[in-house]
Protein backbone atom coordinates (compact mmCIF):
# COMPACT_ATOMS: atom_id res chain seq x y z
CA UNK A 1 0.00 0.00 0.00
CA UNK A 2 0.94 3.24 -0.79
CA UNK A 3 1.69 6.22 1.70
CA UNK A 4 4.33 8.49 3.06
CA UNK A 5 7.59 7.21 4.98
CA UNK A 6 7.50 10.51 6.98
CA UNK A 7 5.29 13.04 7.78
CA UNK A 8 5.93 16.80 8.97
CA UNK A 9 2.50 16.11 10.89
CA UNK A 10 0.60 13.03 12.24
CA UNK A 11 -2.82 14.68 11.21
CA UNK A 12 -3.76 17.15 9.06
CA UNK A 13 -7.17 19.52 8.30
CA UNK A 14 -9.80 18.72 6.02
CA UNK A 15 -9.58 20.79 3.08
CA UNK A 16 -11.20 21.89 0.19
CA UNK A 17 -10.55 19.86 -3.54
CA UNK A 18 -10.28 23.20 -5.73
CA UNK A 19 -9.03 24.02 -9.46
CA UNK A 20 -7.43 21.96 -11.86
CA UNK A 21 -4.33 19.76 -12.13
CA UNK A 22 -0.83 20.29 -13.21
CA UNK A 23 0.42 17.30 -14.15
CA UNK A 24 -2.29 16.56 -17.01
CA UNK A 25 -0.11 15.76 -20.30
CA UNK A 26 1.71 12.61 -20.56
CA UNK A 27 4.87 12.40 -19.75
CA UNK A 28 6.30 9.24 -18.97
CA UNK A 29 4.76 7.02 -21.32
CA UNK A 30 2.65 6.71 -24.70
CA UNK A 31 -0.76 6.30 -23.60
CA UNK A 32 -2.09 7.08 -19.90
CA UNK A 33 -5.31 7.59 -18.00
CA UNK A 34 -6.56 11.07 -17.01
CA UNK A 35 -9.46 12.07 -14.50
CA UNK A 36 -11.79 14.03 -15.41
CA UNK A 37 -13.54 14.61 -12.25
CA UNK A 38 -12.17 15.14 -8.88
CA UNK A 39 -12.09 13.19 -5.70
CA UNK A 40 -10.38 11.38 -3.22
CA UNK A 41 -8.46 8.46 -3.94
CA UNK A 42 -7.52 5.78 -1.69
CA UNK A 43 -4.33 3.82 -1.32
CA UNK A 44 -6.53 0.84 -1.62
CA UNK A 45 -8.51 1.82 -4.86
CA UNK A 46 -4.53 3.38 -6.71
CA UNK A 47 -3.36 -0.79 -5.52
CA UNK A 48 -6.48 -2.27 -6.97
CA UNK A 49 -6.36 -0.09 -10.28
CA UNK A 50 -2.42 -1.03 -10.46
CA UNK A 51 -2.95 -4.31 -9.82
CA UNK A 52 -5.69 -5.01 -12.44
CA UNK A 53 -3.40 -3.01 -15.02
CA UNK A 54 -0.46 -5.54 -14.29
CA UNK A 55 -2.47 -8.38 -14.69
CA UNK A 56 -3.84 -7.48 -17.89
CA UNK A 57 -0.44 -6.78 -19.70
CA UNK A 58 1.15 -9.90 -18.13
CA UNK A 59 3.69 -7.63 -16.46
CA UNK A 60 4.60 -6.45 -19.81
CA UNK A 61 5.93 -3.01 -20.81
CA UNK A 62 6.69 -0.26 -17.78
CA UNK A 63 3.45 1.16 -15.75
CA UNK A 64 3.72 4.90 -14.03
CA UNK A 65 1.40 5.76 -11.14
CA UNK A 66 1.75 9.79 -11.04
CA UNK A 67 -1.06 9.96 -7.83
CA UNK A 68 0.41 9.70 -4.59
CA UNK A 69 -1.60 9.44 -1.12
CA UNK A 70 0.17 11.93 0.88
CA UNK A 71 -3.17 13.08 3.01
CA UNK A 72 -3.83 11.25 6.16
CA UNK A 73 -7.53 10.48 7.36
CA UNK A 74 -8.69 10.35 10.14
CA UNK A 75 -11.50 8.49 12.13
CA UNK A 76 -12.99 7.96 15.53
CA UNK A 77 -13.94 4.85 16.67
CA UNK A 78 -17.22 3.53 16.74
CA UNK A 79 -20.15 4.40 19.45
CA UNK A 80 -17.59 7.22 21.05
CA UNK A 81 -19.30 10.58 21.73
CA UNK A 82 -17.72 13.55 20.29
CA UNK A 83 -14.64 15.52 21.21
CA UNK A 84 -11.94 14.24 23.47
CA UNK A 85 -9.55 15.08 19.86
CA UNK A 86 -9.33 14.12 16.86
CA UNK A 87 -9.35 10.30 15.66
CA UNK A 88 -6.48 8.27 14.42
CA UNK A 89 -5.14 7.79 11.24
CA UNK A 90 -7.20 5.18 9.42
CA UNK A 91 -6.18 5.48 5.79
CA UNK A 92 -4.39 7.57 3.14
CA UNK A 93 -6.03 9.24 0.16
CA UNK A 94 -4.43 11.48 -2.67
CA UNK A 95 -6.43 14.25 -4.28
CA UNK A 96 -7.35 13.77 -7.82
CA UNK A 97 -8.02 16.95 -9.66
CA UNK A 98 -9.55 17.48 -13.04
CA UNK A 99 -6.86 16.94 -15.84
CA UNK A 100 -4.69 15.22 -13.59
CA UNK A 101 -2.88 12.13 -15.07
CA UNK A 102 -3.12 8.98 -12.59
CA UNK A 103 -1.46 6.45 -14.52
CA UNK A 104 1.15 6.18 -17.76
CA UNK A 105 2.23 3.15 -19.54
CA UNK A 106 4.79 2.25 -22.20
CA UNK A 107 6.41 -0.96 -23.92
CA UNK A 108 2.34 -1.89 -24.60
CA UNK A 109 -0.05 -2.16 -27.09
CA UNK A 110 -2.22 0.39 -27.45
CA UNK A 111 -5.26 -2.11 -27.45
CA UNK A 112 -4.20 -3.93 -24.70
CA UNK A 113 -2.99 -0.52 -22.66
CA UNK A 114 -6.59 0.40 -23.46
CA UNK A 115 -7.95 -2.75 -21.91
CA UNK A 116 -6.16 -2.69 -19.02
CA UNK A 117 -6.72 1.26 -18.29
CA UNK A 118 -10.51 -0.08 -18.64
CA UNK A 119 -9.86 -2.32 -15.97
CA UNK A 120 -8.53 -0.29 -13.88
CA UNK A 121 -11.05 2.61 -14.17
CA UNK A 122 -13.91 -0.01 -12.81
CA UNK A 123 -11.47 0.26 -9.81
CA UNK A 124 -11.47 3.77 -9.62
CA UNK A 125 -13.92 6.58 -8.06
CA UNK A 126 -13.61 9.30 -10.64
CA UNK A 127 -14.82 9.30 -14.36
CA UNK A 128 -11.47 8.93 -16.37
CA UNK A 129 -10.36 9.86 -20.11
CA UNK A 130 -7.47 8.17 -22.04
CA UNK A 131 -5.15 9.73 -23.50
CA UNK A 132 -2.37 9.38 -25.99
CA UNK A 133 0.99 11.55 -26.24
CA UNK A 134 1.33 14.08 -28.85
CA UNK A 135 4.79 14.71 -30.25
CA UNK A 136 5.04 18.11 -30.99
Amino acid sequence: MLQPKRTKFRKVMKSRNRGLANGHNVSFGDIGLQATGRCRMTARQIEAARRAMTRHVKRQGKIWIRVFPDKPITKKPLEVRMGKGKGSVEYWVAQVKPGQMLFEMQGVDEVVAREAFELAAAKLPVKTAIIKRTIM
